[in-house]
């Protein structure tokens, strides 16, 4: 039976198929070089965005660990133990926090002339020191024996050192936040 070269009339009523997707396919050398992009940015526009999300997530992040919140904490001051001690530090009033302050007045009489009045700033000076490390001393212990009440063998270690550090510190300059009011002792 001859083929028939005309084509039928079924034949003509339907469009001509493509076969294939209707383009070269990619070699693996140019489908890699189309996923490749660069670790850091290179655009103008994409390294302004970069630096604008870093500032961002900076001063979130500035932001939660002056409100003390625990995932912005670094690991010297997460936990529970910790807050109860920056809480029971920042509610009092301690002479090491001014000490700073009295190194200012001190460093300005000895600019006075008289040497008398030097050498009393000095040992005045030398005095307060004794005081507020007895005081921070004092703290350290308090701090310590209600850890010891409130979590028993579970307490920490170096909360008392933790304590008498943050003491030092003026309130205002205090890392994290100070959250709680003078006064304002947590319970133990």
């Amino acid at each position: 039976m001859a083929k028939n070269a005309s084509p039928s009339s079924d034949d003509a009523a339907t469009p001509a198929q493509k076969t294939g997707k209707g383009r070269a396919t990619p070699t693996r050398a140019e489908q890699e070089a189309k996923r490749v992009r660069p670790l850091v940015a290179t655009t103008k526009d994409a390294k302004k965005a970069a630096r604008g999300e870093m500032r961002e997530r900076q001063e979130r992040a500035r932001v939660g660990m002056a409100n003390g919140e625990e995932r912005f904490l670094g690991p010297r001051d997460k936990g529970p133990q910790r807050r109860f001690v920056r809480d029971w530090t920042d509610a009092g009033w301690h002479l090491s926090e001014f000490l700073m302050p009295m190194m200012v007045l001190v460093l300005l009489l000895s600019l006075m002339p008289a040497a008398s009045m030097k050498f009393w700033a000095f040992i005045g000076l030398w005095v307060y020191i004794i005081f507020a490390v007895v005081d921070m001393f004092f703290l350290s212990r308090r701090v310590k024996k209600l850890a010891a009440e409130k979590w028993g063998d579970r307490r920490e270690k170096g909360l008392g050192w933790y304590a008498a550090m943050r003491s030092i510190q003026m309130r205002f300059m205090r890392m994290p936040k100070a959250q709680v009011k003078r006064g304002q002792y947590p319970r133990g």
